[in-house]
């Protein structure tokens, strides 16, 4: 019996065992001991077959090194593997995906199954997913400022609508009960996917760098997506953004004219203890005007920033712009409240035959993701004017 053959003997007998499990469950969810007993039984049988799935992928590498050439070095130690990682944390996983690029999903090794994707293709290596996050994080400000969180299902925050205020009592006086209420905000799970064309002649040439092509191009696409939504978004098939009418934060003051004053008074509409955290977000087009505003004394409110790496500072805060912030808004506030709902991992497609004509291969990209502002009154918007047109006092 090959390894392949093993591998799917254990599968069927894992999948065996779970059935067993649910069919025999009594009424306290659990197995009587005669039923444990056998449970435990096909346990033990699945740790016989995967230890000698591990045997035999022992034996078939020593049988790999005694077959090289007698006058080529050994470079690595009998039954010990050089690759780290299991499943799609493998450089095994990452190389046979990169082939499955570069041969249209045509040579589809054996190893890609541990990470086939329920609606068709395959899941990223855990090293691509790392990759395209770190691209993500750093073209999209809103995964900086944000609170991320990994959800397998539909995720349910809990938020104090209302708080029990303390009382004064005499001595021997009843106590005065308040309540405490609680809304609940669900984050979903949008599909958000990107789609490239590559040509046949750079996806079969070796000295193209596909794999940085593909993780650059799709990590900026989808980052900018998601950037656009987090901001923008009206909750309609993409996540709520913080400019959102509905859902996003306070608009705590409109002006006409943007003065100085403006950003003072935004600074101390958010309460103060999300000021310890605070920060700006604007578009670039707005900066040529905040840059030149000045408080009551004549002092420039904007700070240049001294270090690399540390955002240029207004009124003391951090700034971030994103030329997806609307033009005639600024927000001012906490954002670790915004909360980012990774469901799942990413996972790539092939588009059968859709560019053949053109000597193209497509692949597509998909991720499931949802943004939400769980305290609205922890970021504070000044609304300028109703053109969105900036002017100078």
């Amino acid at each position: 019996m090959t390894i392949m053959q093993m591998i799917e003997k254990r599968n069927k007998a894992i999948e065996a065992a779970r059935a067993f499990a649910a069919a025999h469950k009594n009424e306290n969810n659990t197995l009587n001991d005669a039923d444990y007993a056998e449970y435990e039984q096909m346990e033990k049988e699945i740790q016989d077959i995967s230890r000698e799935i591990s045997r035999m992928q022992r034996e078939d590498a020593m049988e790999q090194e005694l077959n090289k050439p007698i006058n080529t070095p050994l470079t690595s130690k009998p039954f010990k593997s050089e690759i780290g990682g299991i499943g799609r944390a493998s450089e095994e996983y990452r190389k046979a995906m990169l082939g499955a690029l570069r041969s249209n999903f045509a040579d589809v090794s054996n190893v890609l199954r541990e990470g086939s994707d329920a609606d068709g293709g395959y899941l990223v290596p855990e090293e691509y997913d790392k990759r395209i996050i770190d691209v993500l994080n750093g073209e999209n400000i809103m995964r900086t400022l944000g609170t991320k969180i990994k959800t397998s299902g539909d995720h349910k925050i809990n938020v104090a609508a209302t708080k029990p205020a303390a009382s004064w009592i005499d001595e021997g006086e009843p106590l005065v009960w308040g309540d405490a209420t609680f809304d609940q905000i669900l984050l979903d799970a949008h599909k958000l996917h990107v789609a490239i064309k590559v040509t046949e002649e750079l996806l079969y040439d070796n000295s193209f760098g596909l794999e940085n092509y593909i993780i650059t191009q799709f990590g900026k696409a989808l980052a900018n997506a998601e950037e656009d939504a987090f901001l923008n978004g009206n909750g309609r098939g993409k996540p709520t953004g913080i400019f959102a009418a509905t859902g996003g934060g306070v608009i705590a003051s409109s002006t006409t004219t943007l003065k100085g004053d403006d950003i003072i008074n935004l600074v101390y509409a958010l309460k103060r203890p999300y000021r310890k955290k605070a920060a700006f977000i604007m578009n670039d087009k707005i900066l040529a005007t905040v840059r030149t505003l000045k408080d009551s004394e004549g002092q420039y409110l904007w700070q240049q920033s001294f270090k690399d790496g540390e955002p240029e500072r207004l009124a003391g805060y951090p700034v971030y712009t994103s030329e997806y912030a609307p033009t005639n808004m600024i927000s001012f506030g906490d954002y670790s409240y915004y909360n980012i709902g990774d469901r799942g991992t990413r996972s790539f497609k092939k588009l059968t035959e859709l560019f053949a004509g053109n000597d193209m291969v497509g692949f597509v990209a998909k991720e499931r993701v949802d943004g939400k502002l769980v305290l609205p009154e922890a970021v504070q918007i000044l609304k300028i004017g109703s053109t969105g047109k900036v002017t100078k006092p």
